[in-house]
């Protein structure tokens, strides 16, 4: 079986976030990236299938430097293949955008699954899982917190508002990963050193067939302006009793917050 897992790379959660000079993105200075949270179920589970039913899984990621360092992380944990999706058109791309980059790179490599996760940590975008398999044409099950796979056909556990929902279909297919799919493993040293060893394939627009293509003035959505969020108001300390604080706070409640 040939496994594909598409991962991003995003700045560390603990990293105190600042707007670029250009008020349009984030300041990269001092920026710690790490795999998306999400993706790393995604990962955990193509190797899990690998175990299972053997086969080759290979890992894709779109962008710059940051890409790379998420890529050696993917190899040290298990994955057998790293492509590296660099191009100078592929910055500040839509979903739109990234779901071509992504399909164009895989849809020669004969996949039986692809694996994302639900969203990238950043963006939270979560569209390019479903994007991706329609530009594959490819049946998806989005939001999996359980998956069986057996010969060429999956039955798929989602979560759905209010509710969980059971998918059925064939394979090849798409799947995007949720929270509680799996526990993901940690890279060994052992797992490490390897990764240190083994290439990283590179490809750009030209070699995947989207020069001019993609990017730019392709782009259906464009962010105009980056904002921090604002600044929250300091809290407030009640004085008194518990009596008097708890008759406070219901106040402060009703008339100010105007929750109750």
């Amino acid at each position: 079986m040939k496994i594909a897992v598409c991962i991003k790379a995003v700045p560390d959660t603990e990293t105190k976030i600042k707007v670029a000079a250009d008020n349009k993105n984030i300041d990269f200075a001092d920026v710690r990236f790490i795999t998306s949270p999400y993706d790393e179920f995604a990962i955990e589970e193509a190797l899990k299938l690998k175990e299972k039913l053997g086969g080759e899984t290979t890992v894709f990621s779109l962008g710059g430097l940051e890409a790379a360092e998420v890529l050696r992380d993917a190899l040290a944990r298990g994955m057998d293949n790293a492509v590296h999706l660099k191009d100078e058109s592929f910055v500040n791309l839509d979903p739109l955008s990234v779901g071509k980059a992504l399909a164009a790179a895989i849809k020669d490599g004969g996949f039986d699954a692809v694996f994302c996760g639900q969203q990238g940590v950043g963006g939270d975008n979560s569209q390019v899982p479903a994007i991706l398999a329609e530009l594959l044409a490819l049946p998806q099950a989005t939001l999996v917190v359980k998956l069986e796979i057996t010969d060429s056909k999956f039955r798929a556990e989602r979560e759905i508002e209010g509710a969980h929902e059971f998918v059925e279909g064939t394979l090849p297919a798409v799947f995007s990963a949720q929270k509680g799919l799996n526990e993901p493993r940690y890279p060994s040293i052992k797992g490490v050193m390897a990764a240190r060893r083994k290439e990283i394939a590179t490809k750009d627009a030209q070699a995947l067939g989207l020069a001019g293509k993609i990017g730019k003035d392709n782009c259906k959505m464009i962010i105009r302006e980056v904002t921090p969020p604002p600044a929250r108001p300091q809290g407030r300390l009640i004085e008194g009793d518990a009596d008097t604080q708890a008759k406070t706070l219901v106040e402060l409640l009703r008339n100010e917050a105007q929750v109750i």
